[in-house]
């Protein structure tokens, strides 16, 4: 794997995906995540929410999510 490799792991954290992706925050609100972007919400629910809870939560379509994502540029991999 290259080291510009984008790749999501979906049993992964939202904290830890945020973390590693600064930019990730503002796709996730774009996609209707908006509480993300709120402070102190990463580093709290952040850190147990994984992106299909988050979805499930928000009643967000996952594979649109995952389709948006991929369309950003990263690589997905399901938990």
């Amino acid at each position: 794997m290259t080291g510009d490799a984008k790749v999501l792991d979906l049993s992964q954290s939202v904290y830890q995906l945020c973390s590693r992706y600064p930019e990730l925050p503002a796709i996730m609100d774009e996609l209707g995540f908006h509480d993300i972007v709120k402070p102190g919400m990463l580093t709290t629910a952040g850190r147990f929410m994984t992106i299909p809870k988050g979805a499930a939560m928000k009643k967000l379509d996952l594979e649109k999510v995952l389709e948006t994502l991929k369309q950003k540029g990263f690589t997905v991999l399901s938990g």
